[in-house]
């Protein structure tokens, strides 16, 4: 968490101190320090049955929720150096974690699991919701590409090597790393996935200010609490 957010944090604890202050005892009196990341690990690339246009052209706005999510997998450590893999969808209108699935590969079935608990957990979801994401093959694959026509999802894909176009997923995995997972060793898979999930839907959603909701949890700004 950066000090603007561990202020509003603070001071809804009741803690008031200035930005000045906090990044003072952030980063002199904590010594607090960022932290060296694993290299990412290798994984086969598949063919790409379709590729679709970028609809959002890093426009990652929108007017109301369920309009457009953002998608994307990441990789996570365990102790031993064991890799899983991390997909998750997030709402674009308040940044919230609406699905997230922690399992131990990178595939199709993955990407569509984590789709169809983002449609369960919304009682509401638009018929033209726009979904975002890299032209990674899982999301170019016949059987995902299918899956999104079937439930009426448009897919928007970024251009192949630009992150940016897909900012606020890199965001939000930077955080979930950055905040939860190099803080802590997990020794099993289960400690892992229960600690992703716990900092998604929890952490992430109900307590951490973000800054694009002018420093409201995701929660706050989608139930305008």
């Amino acid at each position: 968490m950066g000090y603007r957010s561990m202020k509003v944090y603070l001071g809804r604890k009741g803690v008031i101190l200035s930005r000045i202050t906090v990044h003072k005892y952030m980063n002199k009196e904590l010594g607090l320090i960022s932290i060296v990341r694993r290299k990412k690990p290798p994984y086969e690339r598949g063919e790409a049955h379709k590729r679709f246009d970028n609809l959002i052209n890093q426009n990652f706005t929108a007017s109301g929720i369920n309009q457009k999510w953002a998608t994307d997998f990441t990789y996570l450590f365990l102790t031993g150096g064991d890799v899983r893999y991390n997909c998750t969808i997030i709402d674009l209108y308040d940044r919230s974690v609406v699905a997230s699935i922690t399992d131990r590969h990178i595939t199709i079935v993955l990407a569509i699991r984590t789709l169809q608990k983002a449609l369960d957990s919304q009682r509401f979801v638009s018929t033209d919701i726009i979904l975002h994401s890299d032209q990674g093959s899982q999301y170019t694959s016949k059987a995902f590409t299918e899956f999104c026509e079937k439930n009426s999802i448009t897919q928007s894909m970024s251009k192949a090597g630009y992150p940016y176009d897909n900012a606020p997923m890199e965001r939000y995995f930077n955080t979930l790393k950055n905040e939860e997972i190099y803080l802590h060793h997990y020794h099993e898979e289960q400690e892992l996935y229960d600690a992703v999930e716990d900092f998604a839907y929890i952490k992430y959603n109900h307590v951490r200010p973000h800054a694009y909701n002018g420093y409201r949890t995701p929660f706050e700004a989608r139930y305008a609490v």
